[in-house]
């Protein structure tokens, strides 16, 4: 995993170093910080993509704003992708730090919320990645199992890299951690719900808990 340098490395505030680590590229690392190939080449003035294992490479510092993201498919452009969110190639360049047209396959956009008409209900797209299970990504958003394939349709819990998944925004369901000594019965009294509504939520077969196992709370 691709660990940024610590605080005290950043040059300027718009800028970071990077130290290049065994297994890094051009394209692991712009995709890290949701800029380009391109932009990281320019900005260190390097002619090709040889990377060497300590090498300090600059970086541009990206804040990106709350939202959507979208991750570059084969055959997609700057023109298209607008389209498909309804917004500008020029904000999309100005919310990414893009100083060209390029893109790379697999690379991150940042859309912008206020003008991302991908749906009207707030629900958020997700991009499959290796290693993704259904589990982990409905751990990750606070959701359900049950409640991520009844929103995407899916009839089994296998997923394909560059999938697309339909995320519901679902703000009323609180992430508990398991203490020593709880049952799922204290837990659902704890917060007047019920055994059976937290098995179902957590997609749990057994009733048997972990101490630091995380469990949604509808």
């Amino acid at each position: 995993m691709l660990i940024p340098e610590k605080e005290t490395d950043i040059p300027t505030g718009d800028n970071i170093y990077y130290i290049v680590k065994k297994g890094d590229s051009l394209y692991s690392i712009a995709s890290m910080y949701k800029t380009s190939v391109d932009e990281i080449k320019k900005l260190n003035n390097l002619t090709n993509n040889t990377l060497q294992i300590g090498q300090r490479l600059l970086i541009k510092k990206v804040t990106p704003q709350a939202g959507k993201t979208y991750t570059v498919q084969k055959g997609d452009s700057l023109y298209s992708i607008a389209q498909k969110f309804n917004t500008s190639v020029d904000n999309l360049k100005d919310i990414n730090n893009l100083t060209t047209d390029s893109l790379s396959i697999g690379q991150v956009l940042v859309i912008s919320p206020d003008e991302s008409s991908l749906n009207n209900n707030e629900d958020e797209i997700y991009i499959v990645q290796s290693g993704d299970t259904l589990y982990k990504i409905a751990q990750k958003y606070n959701i359900s199992i049950n409640e991520l394939k009844s929103a995407n349709n899916l009839s089994t819990d296998t997923l394909s890299i560059g999938q697309r998944l339909l995320i519901p925004n679902n703000n009323n369901n609180l992430t508990y951690t398991v203490q020593q000594g709880d049952t799922l019965y204290s837990i659902a009294q704890k917060y007047n719900t019920s055994v059976n509504k937290i098995i179902d939520l957590n997609n749990l077969s057994t009733n048997v808990l972990s101490i630091g196992q995380k469990l949604l709370i509808p």
